[in-house]
């Protein structure tokens, strides 16, 4: 599909609630918030189209992507109307080229050559005023995910490899779509072979990266969203930092937290329930060898494993859960609390007076002040003492937008339990 490059004549007339969160400084409006979608001569009314943004009165509020199919209609591109599709692409590149400057400024070891650390989220969607992108650095490879009909869209993927090859260290720059994404947003299959690779080069689809000094294999075929939990990075550090002992991991995925507790703590265990993700947790480890520490990995679900250990009198030093966002809607948001609050309050029952526990949440329809509460409730039944040591969040290179919560969603909370 192409669209035309003229400025858009087509109009979406909008609730007065939605215009109040737009005046707020919020993004996004929602398919029960438009009144009326409207196009001029020539114009059509299509999913991936750019739209005018009138409140009530016709009074503007700017030039959104616009979705026929997600219940977010509208994601804002530009406070100002009458963006042409040639003004979107030209503002893409730099845009672009402002989301990786943070991250030199913020992950300045991922681009100075350090052994360190080479890996780092490059655009974050609406945090970077580029909304339906994501891409992440690893190593010398890039991987994008463009997920509304707006940007996965040929001339999208042009400029960004475009940009993208501005950049010295990028060798590939491959386009993974997001499965349930893709089926939400009716989007067409993603080109298969990479948006870029460097001139005599060939493509890496395949590489291992580091974080904190730990590394990680790295397929841009396989595995979760674009791979790695890169926002967890600089809690995982954090998690070393107060880890002792032996050490449970809950929801390890492919070690992230595992691995790190490893350089410190005497013996740890790995949860997941896959299976493909602990073959790569282990591939992991066997690329660390300087871990001194035990690790095993169990292939189970995470609610009935804690319970067997409970029934076996499993004590455990220092526990990390971080399971899959429980909430992936405001309607699932009172289950997800039931879900935390058991989690924490197993794990707290678990570990042995002084221990420590690391404590995650995902989801972004569960707030910092709802996660807190649950976890206090957690220790309320479990009779334990629990003190807040550290309240965290995503690393940098995930940066949250104050006027658009969504984007803060990351909690993490690191507690010692007498």
């Amino acid at each position: 599909m192409t669209f035309d490059t003229s400025g858009t004549q087509v109009v979406a007339q909008i609730t007065r609630r939605a215009a109040q969160r737009l005046y707020a400084g919020h993004l996004w409006v929602y398919r029960s918030d438009v009144e009326k979608i409207s196009a001029g001569a020539g114009d059509q009314v299509v999913g991936g189209a750019l739209v005018n943004v009138l409140d009530g009165r016709g009074i503007p509020l700017g030039t959104a992507l616009y979705s026929d199919a997600s219940e977010i209609v509208l994601r804002l591109i530009s406070r100002k109307i009458g963006v042409s599709r040639a003004q979107y692409l030209d503002e893409l590149k730099s845009r672009i080229r402002t989301a990786i400057e943070l991250r030199e400024r913020v992950v300045t070891e991922a681009f100075s050559g350090s052994s360190e650390t080479n890996a780092c989220r490059l655009v974050f969607s609406e945090a970077d005023e580029l909304p339906g992108i994501v891409a992440d650095r690893y190593g010398e490879l890039v991987v994008v995910q463009l997920l509304t009909r707006g940007t996965a869209q040929d001339d999208v993927r042009t400029v960004f490899a475009e940009t993208l090859a501005e950049q010295s260290w990028v060798r590939t720059v491959m386009e993974r779509p997001d499965a349930r994404v893709r089926e939400l947003e009716h989007l067409e299959p993603a080109p298969e072979k990479p948006l870029f690779v460097r001139a005599g080069l060939d493509a890496a689809l395949k590489t291992v990266f580091t974080i904190n000094g730990v590394r990680f294999h790295f397929d841009a075929e396989a595995g979760q969203k674009t791979g790695a939990f890169l926002d967890q990075r600089l809690n995982y550090a954090a998690a070393a930092r107060w880890a002792q002992g032996r050490a449970l991991d809950v929801c390890t995925y492919q070690g992230g937290f595992a691995l790190h507790l490893a350089r410190v703590c005497e013996r740890v265990t790995g949860v997941d329930a896959s299976r493909a993700a602990l073959e790569v947790a282990d591939r992991n480890m066997a690329l660390n060898t300087g871990i001194a520490a035990k690790v095993d990995w169990i292939e189970a679900d995470a609610f009935e494993l804690l319970r067997e250990f409970a029934e076996r009198g499993e004590r455990f030093d220092t526990i990390v859960l971080d399971p899959p966002a429980f909430a992936k809607t405001k309607r699932a948001a009172e289950g997800a609390l039931r879900g935390y609050k058991e989690l924490n309050l197993r794990a707290m029952k678990m570990l042995t007076a002084g221990g420590t526990l690391v404590t995650c949440s995902c989801s972004h329809h569960v707030g910092m002040k709802e996660f807190v509460s649950v976890v206090r409730a957690a220790a309320v039944d479990a009779g334990r003492r629990v003190q807040l040591l550290e309240m965290r969040g995503a690393a940098p290179d995930h940066p949250a937008i104050m006027t658009l919560p969504e984007t803060s969603y990351l909690k993490c909370l690191i507690c010692g339990v007498g």
